[in-house]
């Protein structure tokens, strides 16, 4: 056994600030997010699950549940909920009866780009926080220590998804008028 190379008053530090920074960027988070989607008459929870299904284009509940950091009875029933409102379609594969997928339906689409077009930085707290290190940096925080913790939390998998989803934002829209639209190269290419 090898010995340790913290001390236990080290460990409790850490620990606890990193508790209570999140949950307080968690409270601004969560205000802003909800505010954003609010007009559209969703909670963070289907936002997040149209979000993963728009990414990853066929996710299976698993995968929900896996990237979006709920149980798996959460991402079913919520998704569940949002094929009722007609934003979301359950399928089986052929080849893998057991799992149960889901696919953004037109209407499920057409609401997460209009939530795409509609984000406002200027209303989002943590983006006006990180606005005078950009300033002063010219850059925003990469928070890579941060996701270097999660990335050993929830491993590579996660961050492969997590990135997967910035990448889409970066290639596949356009920034026009001040609103974040879809790219009209991707629509083109997708039909």
């Amino acid at each position: 056994m090898t010995e340790k190379q913290f001390t236990m008053k080290e460990a409790m530090i850490f620990t606890q600030r990193v508790a209570q920074l999140s949950k307080a960027l968690w409270k601004a988070i969560e205000k802003d997010w909800q505010q954003w989607i609010k007009p559209f008459d969703l909670n963070i929870n289907e936002h997040h699950i149209l979000w993963i299904a728009y990414h990853l284009n066929g996710a299976s509940i698993s995968d929900v549940a896996k990237f979006g950091v709920m149980h798996v009875s959460t991402a079913f029933n919520f998704s569940k909920k949002l094929e009722e409102r007609g934003l979301l379609q359950f399928s089986k594969k052929e080849n893998d009866k057991r799992n149960t997928y889901i696919q953004l339906t037109d209407a499920g689409e057409e609401i997460l780009l209009q939530l795409m077009e509609t984000y406002e930085p200027n209303d989002n707290a943590v983006f006006s926080g990180a606005l005078p290190l950009r300033e002063l940096y010219g850059k925003f925080p990469e928070i890579v220590e941060m996701m270097a913790i999660v990335r050993n939390i929830y491993g590579e998998d996660f961050m492969e998804i997590f990135e997967r989803s910035f990448h889409n934002i970066e290639s596949r829209f356009i920034e026009e008028d001040g609103k974040l639209k879809k790219s009209k190269n991707i629509e083109q290419e997708l039909v």
